[in-house]
């Protein structure tokens, strides 16, 4: 990781959309930082396609982004439900949240038996209820794992989740950007609509510069795309936690382009870290890809090492960001160094809406 060394100044942030920034600007106005090893160079995103060279392929995660957060009240207390991951039960993983105005920048610290929880905490406890709108209840029964509270497995009674979500939802926001945004500001280009109503609690972003024109001319150049499915749950925003584990999807086509993509002269780019995870779930010891759905625990670390990626298309991540290990492990510690640095001295826009890093071999 690059460590506490580096401070991301707050004025870096980006605090709205590309399309919204002004000059005309729009998806793929954002900047691209390129590393080849340690060596750095500065573009546009939308020069992404002399970048890259025909027979290289693109795993691009297909899930859409969900309004996952929901006003709510725990007795006469307001509270923002953040839906993170629906389980095979019908549960779903939550985490609750003190609304301050500017998105919810705030754990809510529950109470269990005598001592207040820590203030990464989700709520609880077990047992408690909140009422959302439309007459629906939740109650929450047991902490999605045994690291902490900040996430709890939850039931819903008169209502399904996914209309609750349409009918009263908004996309997560936090408190660097400037205002709510409509759901269509977070999905990509890539996103498809599931039939169960499942999807990411935040939108898998480093797929946000893509257009539908950026598409076509990567295509007329003979770059490929291989989707794949990964649900992304609610970030920790305070404690940087590795990933839970999330559903996951890599079809058999996409299994079988990736394979012959790395048997032949063409490179296997994931765009975004949740792609990362799902094509390294689907892969075997040797590296060769099976199609593959379910549940993933993987955290890819440098120890653990890629089996099929050769590249990678990313935000930029707090330096506490536990993502950093999945880079290191793609591009190695210096290169991740020598990235981060540049970004911040090049005046790089971070977060969701901010500029992107291309990592090659």
């Amino acid at each position: 990781m690059t460590g506490p060394a580096l401070r991301v100044p707050e004025e870096l942030s980006a605090r709205v959309p590309a399309e919204q920034r002004g000059a005309g600007r729009d998806r793929d106005g954002v900047r691209l930082l390129v590393s080849h090893g340690t060596e750095v160079s500065h573009h546009v995103f939308g020069e992404l396609p002399g970048l890259l060279r025909a027979g290289d392929l693109l795993v691009v995660n297909t899930s859409p982004t969900l309004a996952a957060a929901v006003d709510g009240r725990v007795g006469h207390t307001r509270v923002v439900v953040h839906f993170s991951t629906r389980g095979d039960d019908g549960r779903w993983a939550v985490e609750l949240r003190e609304p301050d105005g500017r998105g919810t920048t705030r754990a809510r610290a529950g109470v269990r038996g005598r001592g207040a929880l820590p203030a990464a905490a989700g709520g609880g406890p077990a047992g408690a209820q909140v009422r959302l709108p439309g007459g629906a209840r939740l109650v929450l029964e047991e902490p999605l794992s045994a690291r902490g509270d900040r996430l709890w497995w939850a039931r819903v009674s008169g209502a399904e989740v996914p209309a609750v979500l349409r009918e009263h939802g908004r996309a997560i926001r936090y408190s660097y950007t400037e205002r709510d945004q409509p759901l269509s500001a977070y999905q990509t280009v890539f996103a498809l609509p599931s039939a169960d109503g499942t999807g990411s609690a935040e939108m898998p972003s480093a797929a946000r510069p893509f257009t539908a024109r950026l598409v076509a001319e990567l295509v007329s150049r003979g770059v490929q795309f291989a989707p794949v499915t990964l649900h992304t749950g609610v970030a920790s925003a305070e404690v940087h936690e590795p990933p839970y584990p999330e559903r996951f999807s890599v079809p058999e086509a996409s299994a079988r382009l990736i394979n012959a993509a790395g048997a032949g002269d063409g490179r296997v780019i994931a765009v975004g870290t949740t792609a990362v995870r799902a094509v390294e779930s689907a892969a075997g010891a040797g590296g060769v890809v099976r199609a593959a759905a379910g549940w993933t625990d993987l955290v890819v670390t440098p120890e653990r090492g890629v089996r099929v990626v050769d590249g990678l298309l990313t935000g930029l991540h707090e330096p506490e960001a536990s993502h950093l290990l999945m880079l290191e492990a793609v591009a190695g510690r210096a290169a991740i160094d020598r990235g981060y640095d540049a970004a911040v001295r090049g005046r790089y826009l971070w977060h969701e809406f901010g500029g992107v890093h291309l990592l090659l071999p």
